[in-house]
């Protein structure tokens, strides 16, 4: 028996080829039975994110089964070439290693991310929930649980965010505590704006409202994010009443200037206002920023921050590789040792 992981993730392939091969969460033990079933697979536990589709399986012969789950994830069809070249293989214990990485946040977009260890847990849940794993894969999925839970209590990977919108988010909660009762304006419907909206929206943001000359792009971008799309003529007026300004336009020159904010401060109460700027050029005159309340971070500021918490967090990744292979390795001689009894 060999174990196998055959899969793609966001650093193999674009949303379009993940989002063709996406399992439901619905169907994800309905998969795992089903490839279970095929001649020559054993065990096997599918695993379908946003940003990722993984099979693990337990498999008589490698190359056989990869071609049979390969077929299963095209409907039974061809499987072109073009979408192969996303695809990787890890086989025994390069695959174990994978899995624990997975889970530990390793393998994340977002460095130490701590909501794929309960995606994996319910993929496999819905797999064993469905008969379609054994033995080996019990153990493997017990064991990367195992190994994910000690990497975040005995190491500090998940300290400091090292994305864009996630530094910027911190960096509102250090000024106002919290984003509960925090209402966000967003100028411009760019994806950046609208990833740090997200992130604010998680946080627990009241409210968001959405700034763009074309009205009918703010509201689309409002109705995804459940917040009110505001005619860019009327945005000063909105500006009175938001703690928070995230500003992503296409403009050439500023589109926030001092004075803006001057002529609301008193209706503002002289109230914090944290203005985030991730245009290319700058949305927000960095005049603004020598406002007495006024917080003021452009795109620079916000990508060394980035930059400064992945330095920090390297020697902790390399504690974290520790602490997998340390497991991996135990896992191995468990098995060797089962074969041989």
């Amino acid at each position: 028996m060999n174990l196998l992981c055959l899969g793609l993730n966001h650093q193999t392939a674009p949303v379009d080829v993940r989002e063709r091969f996406a399992v439901s969460a619905e169907r994800l033990g309905e998969a795992s039975k089903e490839l279970a079933e095929r001649c020559g697979i054993k065990e096997v536990v599918v695993l379908s994110t946003c940003n990722r589709m993984e099979v693990y399986a337990m498999v008589d012969e490698v190359d056989l089964a990869e071609s049979s789950i390969k077929k299963y994830l095209s409907g039974d069809s061809v499987f072109r070439d073009e979408d192969a070249v996303h695809f990787y293989k890890k086989v025994e214990g390069d695959a174990a290693r994978h899995l624990c990485r997975v889970v530990s946040g390793l393998d994340s977009m977002v460095l130490g991310e701590t909501e794929i260890f309960g995606q994996v847990k319910q993929a496999y849940n819905k797999a064993l929930q469905a008969s379609a794993t054994g033995g080996m894969l019990n153990k493997l999925f017990q064991k990367s649980f195992t190994v994910g839970k000690k990497v975040r209590t005995q190491t500090t990977i998940q300290g400091g965010q090292t994305s864009v919108g996630s530094v910027a988010v911190d960096l509102a909660e250090k000024i106002f505590g919290h984003l509960k009762y925090s209402e966000v304006m967003v100028i411009g419907a760019g994806e950046m704006s609208y990833i740090t909206a997200q992130r604010m929206m998680e946080r627990g943001a009241k409210k968001i409202y959405v700034v763009n000359r074309s009205i009918e792009n703010a509201q689309k971008l409002a109705d995804e994010m459940g917040g009110e799309a505001v005619a860019f003529d009327d945005w000063e007026r909105v500006l009175a009443k938001v703690d928070v300004v995230v500003s992503s336009t296409g403009a050439t020159e500023p589109v926030v200037y001092a004075q803006h904010v001057e002529r609301v401060r008193a209706k503002r109460k002289y109230r914090p206002l944290f203005m985030i700027d991730i245009a290319m050029p700058r949305d927000i005159d960095p005049e603004v920023g020598k406002i007495e309340e006024v917080y003021l971070y452009d795109l620079d500021t916000l990508q060394e921050q980035a930059k400064e918490n992945i330095n920090k967090r390297q020697e902790q990744v390399r504690v974290c590789e520790q602490i997998i292979e340390d497991e991996v390795q135990k896992l191995s001689i468990n098995q060797r040792n089962e074969y041989t009894q």
